[in-house]
């Protein structure tokens, strides 16, 4: 009896061993796990790593957009700044306009239309020649409704109804007016070559006429909008030398000035 008890002994020994050995290989199990986990937690993932690289690309953009936008500001403040210019000029333009709107007879000295003689002479008396010819209720009716769209700003209306007015009254007392406006019209819609042709035209015919410095101006400046600078330069300084003093003539002495930096 004694002799079996001791052969039993390596067994029981054994079976009070194998849990304590179980148990070790669990926690080491569970210890490697951990460790794997918290590796993985450390290393960069693919998916974090393209979130951040979506956010740089979308604060380029940003700063991107930021900078369009900066541009396109700076670049609406350089026009507001022309047109400002412009507006200003042809508002003093337009008040010489009204202080020298034609009575119905309008004395132009030199530049005066005179009315064609009947072939046979009649009416020679009534109307010498250098007599001014007055101007009609149509023509004077014409005339207003044409400036009428213009200051509108019916800019494509206005040169159709300046056409149509030279077209009938070429030789009128407001013909010289309505070059210049029918010019302007043309301008304000960045049209230089059509600009220019009734500004220069304008000039030839009246150069005694109170609109002519502003068709000068608006001569050289329809030139530079072609970027014709030479011919342009030169035009607005034959208006600071023609006409020194005018409103005319400081502002293409602006335009010669180079810009302030």
């Amino acid at each position: 009896m004694k002799v079996h008890s001791l052969l039993l002994l390596p067994v029981l020994a054994l079976g009070l061993m194998s849990p304590s050995g179980a148990e070790a290989q669990r926690r080491q199990s569970v210890a490697d796990r951990v460790a794997a986990l918290e590796q993985q937690a450390n290393a960069p993932s693919p998916t974090l790593e393209l979130l951040r690289q979506i956010e740089a690309l979308r604060a380029e953009v940003n700063s991107l957009r930021a900078q369009l936008e900066e541009q396109q500001h700076q670049t609406e403040q350089a026009a507001n700044s022309a047109r400002t210019q412009y507006l200003d000029v042809d508002a003093r333009l337009q008040r010489l306009e009204a202080a020298s709107q034609p009575p119905p007879v309008l004395d132009l000295p030199g530049d005066a239309p005179v009315e064609a003689a009947p072939a046979d002479g009649a009416g020679a008396a009534a109307n010498p020649p250098g007599k001014p010819v007055p101007a009609t209720a149509d023509e004077k009716a014409a005339y207003d409704a044409a400036l009428n769209a213009l200051k509108a700003a019916q800019y494509a209306d206005s040169a159709r109804q300046f056409g149509d007015f030279l077209a009938r009254y070429p030789n009128g007392p407001y013909a010289p007016n309505a070059l210049y406006w029918l010019g302007e019209s043309y301008y304000v819609t960045e049209n230089y070559p059509l600009a220019a042709e009734q500004f220069r035209e304008l000039v030839q015919r009246y150069p005694a006429h109170d609109k002519t410095p502003g068709g000068m101006l608006k001569l050289g400046l329809s030139q530079l909008g072609m970027k014709q600078n030479s011919e342009g330069r030169a035009t607005l300084q034959a208006v600071v030398k023609q006409y020194p003093g005018s409103d005319a003539a400081r502002t293409a002495q602006q335009r010669l000035s180079p810009p302030k930096s």
